[in-house]
C-alpha cells in the first residue's frame, strides 16, 4: 500500500507541475534559479519543486497515529454543532479563536507525559538516515507547504471553477491554525519532548533548566488536521490521500521528538474545528 501511495503522491505532483516530458525528473534535485529570478519569492509549488519528497514513512508506521488523529473528528463535529447552535453560520473570528481554545482538553499529568515520553525515547533509538531524511522534509513542508500543493492539485485537476475563494479559505485555516495552538501552548507552557530529554535532539542545545518550547498541541497536527478537513470537503474522493500524509506528518513529529502523541491528538481535535469553521462560514 505504502508503494501505491508513493505512487499517487508523485503523480500528483509531477501532473501538478505539468513536466510530463521529464517523467520522474522531480525525484532529483532541481538546478538553481536563474539569477534573474533568484529574488522571486517562491510559491509552495515551487519550493516542493526545488525539495521533492524523499521516501516517506510506511503504512505501518503511520497507521497508529492515523487512528487516532480519526478518532478526534467526531469529537470535533459534536462540540462544533454547538459553536452553530449559539453563533450561527456567520463568520467571527474573535469568538471563535477564543472558543476553540476553550475546547483543547487539559494538558495530560507530568506523570502522563513522561509516560508518552517513553513512545519518543524509543522511536529515537531506532531513526535511521532515511528516516531523519523522511521527517526533515514532513517538518518542514507539513506546515503549509503539502496542503496548498494539494489545492493547486484540485484546482488543476477537478471540474470545477473555483476561483480564488478556497485557496483565501485555505490560508484562512491555516492561519487560524496557528493563531489557536500557539495561544493554547503559551496558556498550558507543556515543554516539549526534546526539553524534557535533551538528549533526544541534542542539536537543539537546551539550557538546564529551560521552560520551553512548548509543545502542546501541535502546531503542524492543527495545521493538518484544518487543511484535511477542509480538502477532504471539496474533493472527498481523494480523503484517504489527504489522510494519509496527515498520518506522515504527525508521525513525523513523534520521530523526532518534537511532540507526544497527547500534542497531536489535541492539535488534531483542534485541527478539525479550525477546519469545519472555514467550510461553515465560507458556504461550503
Amino acid at each position: 500500500m505504502n508503494a501505491l501511495r508513493r505512487i499517487k503522491w508523485q503523480y500528483a505532483v509531477i501532473a501538478l507541475l505539468a513536466v510530463a516530458a521529464a517523467g520522474f525528473g522531480l525525484l532529483r534535485p532541481a538546478s538553481a534559479p536563474a539569477a534573474s529570478t533568484s529574488k522571486k519569492k517562491l510559491s509552495a509549488t515551487d519550493r516542493i519543486k526545488q525539495n521533492p519528497p524523499p521516501a516517506l514513512f510506511t503504512d505501518a508506521d503511520v497507521a497508529a497515529i492515523g487512528k487516532q488523529a480519526a478518532a478526534q473528528r467526531a469529537k470535533a463535529d459534536a462540540l462544533f454543532a454547538q459553536w452553530t447552535k449559539a453563533h450561527g453560520t456567520a463568520r467571527d473570528d474573535k469568538a471563535f479563536i477564543a472558543w476553540a481554545a476553550r475546547q483543547v482538553p487539559a494538558p495530560p499529568t507530568a506523570a502522563e507525559r513522561t509516560a508518552e515520553l517513553r513512545q519518543d525515547q524509543k522511536l529515537a533509538k531506532a531513526r535511521t538516515a532515511a528516516g531523519k531524511k523522511a521527517a526533515t522534509w514532513l517538518e518542514l513542508n507539513g506546515k503549509k507547504d503539502i496542503w496548498k500543493l494539494y489545492l493547486h492539485d484540485q484546482r488543476e485537476l477537478l471540474p470545477r471553477t473555483p476561483g480564488t475563494a478556497d485557496k483565501a479559505q485555505l490560508k484562512a485555516a491555516l492561519k487560524l491554525a496557528k493563531t489557536i495552538s500557539d495561544q493554547v501552548a503559551a496558556r498550558d507552557k507543556q515543554p516539549a519532548p526534546f526539553v524534557l530529554d535533551p538528549s533526544l535532539r541534542p542539536e537543539k542545545h537546551i539550557k538546564p533548566g529551560a521552560k520551553g518550547p512548548y509543545s502542546y498541541p501541535s502546531r503542524h497536527a492543527t495545521r493538518s488536521a484544518a487543511a484535511v478537513t477542509f480538502l477532504s470537503a471539496l474533493s472527498p474522493h481523494r480523503a484517504e490521500d489527504y489522510r494519509w500524509m496527515q498520518a506522515e506528518v504527525l508521525y513525523s513529529r513523534l520521530y523526532m521528538a518534537g511532540h507526544v502523541s497527547s500534542d497531536l491528538t489535541a492539535g488534531t481535535l483542534l485541527g478539525d474545528l479550525i477546519g469545519d469553521y472555514e467550510l461553515t462560514v465560507g458556504g461550503h
